[in-house]
């Protein structure tokens, strides 16, 4: 573990049994619920509780203190209400090109000399970020001033940065498969130099882990922040969700989505999918807006987040439905069964350094699902550097405290190795 480290992982023990609770009284056949899933609910509900009473509490204390009227708790509620509903397309934050496009994805160039800011280190090797792709704008790696991963890439002295920018699936575009993901990837690597700092969050974190294993002489660094590389380690809600709606490895339930949607897995389906997980997160959201709908600040802050979290945009089905099943259900990337583009994905070939980046309290990707590529990588025990953040899945990618002391540091030891 390197200097700077906050936890080192330890090796999953054996799952203890998991109770399974028979849904019944007009709930579909097969279906099952595991015991973590009904422990959840039954967290989220008490956090909920919580939630109301604290928000009740400011709203009326500042009601008094403004000595509102009748007429004014009435505009309160309109206005929260206007708030709740209004939303705006999100935008990346910092100045960029793009400089190549494909079906699936565009590239875009933050690097100085691209965006007429200033210039290249001479010989330096590229950084290339592959955000997440669960349905909503890939900007999130450049979310807002001073929350932004690129931004923090180009302070810590990094002058080649770039990111792929996952289009929106179409008509012509839901058949889309892995291979033309990794196509665009390919491409990109060609047309910033041949060799990449690799860094991948989330599901983009998963599919560098696939492209470095089948080309690891392109990749000088790998870096992946809650990527599940073991999707069945640790406690991931997400894995008990999907059993108890693919049992016997059926996917019906995901396929009919897919299907009644022209082909294509539409975001607002991972969007209340992610909601359903932690309902306590969106009530308190919403109610946090009540709360605080006199201070102007905090009023931008919910806007620019509910932009990028409610704008959603589909993915491809063929796609969605390789995901699901190769991965969620079978765990093929870490038992070492997955192939693409006609070839295995052997997680031994990648020797390059890595970079392990979770959150504490991370619930869609546990901590030991981004800590299990380091023993399954070739790559030697002193060149595995291990990071975790406080917080959860989205603060890990923008949040202040996760870019001032973890990515800054991470963003500076690749510039040491570019």
């Amino acid at each position: 573990m390197t200097a700077g480290a906050e936890q080192a992982p330890t090796a999953p023990g054996p799952s203890p049994a998991v109770d399974v609770i028979e849904l019944k009284s007009g709930q579909p056949t097969g279906v099952q619920v595991q015991s973590a899933i009904l422990e959840s609910a039954m967290e989220s509900m008490m956090a909920i509780h919580q939630a109301v009473l604290r928000s009740g509490s400011t709203f009326w204390t500042s009601a008094l203190d403004r000595k509102a009227w009748p007429i004014d708790l009435v505009a309160d509620l309109l206005t929260w209400s206007s708030e709740l509903s209004r939303r705006r397309k999100p935008e990346w934050a910092s100045p960029n090109k793009v400089i190549g496009e494909w079906p699936v994805a565009r590239l875009r160039d933050f690097s100085p000399a691209a965006t007429g800011e200033g210039e290249v280190r001479e010989g330096e090797i590229a950084t290339l970020l592959l955000p997440p792709q669960a349905g909503h704008d890939s900007c999130i790696v450049d979310f807002a001033p001073g929350q932004s991963q690129v931004h923090t890439a180009l302070e810590s002295g990094l002058t080649r940065v770039y990111s792929m920018d996952w289009k929106g699936a179409t008509a012509r575009t839901k058949d889309a498969t892995i291979e033309d993901f990794l196509v665009a990837l390919e491409d990109s690597v060609e047309l910033v130099g041949g060799q990449v700092n690799l860094v991948g969050d989330c599901q983009g974190g998963w599919l560098a882990v696939v492209y470095a294993a089948l080309h690891p002489d392109k990749i000088r660094s790998l870096t992946i922040a809650g990527a599940p590389v073991d999707f069945h380690a640790g406690e991931p809600i997400i894995h008990e969700w999907v059993q108890a709606l693919t049992p016997g490895d059926e996917l019906a339930v995901y396929r009919s989505v897919v299907a009644a949607n022209g082909g294509v897995l539409p975001g607002e389906f991972l969007l209340n999918g992610f909601k359903a997980l932690q309902p306590n997160s969106e009530v308190q959201r919403q109610l946090g807006v009540l709360a605080n709908l006199h201070d102007p600040i905090y009023l931008e802050r919910y806007r620019k987040f509910e932009d990028w979290f409610t704008w959603t945009q589909p993915l491809p089905g063929e796609f969605y439905l390789w995901i699901v099943q190769r991965l969620f259900q079978r765990n093929e990337l870490v038992n070492g069964t997955l192939t693409a583009g006609g070839r295995r994905v052997d997680l031994r070939k990648i020797t390059c350094p890595l970079f392990l980046l979770a959150g504490a309290a991370d619930h869609i990707t546990p901590p030991p699902q981004v800590f299990a590529l380091a023993d399954k990588a070739g790559t030697p025990e002193d060149k595995v550097h291990y990071r975790t953040a406080p917080g959860g899945h989205l603060g890990l990618f923008m949040g202040h405290q996760a870019l001032r002391e973890h990515w800054r540091p991470l963003f500076r030891e690749l510039a040491s190795l570019s």
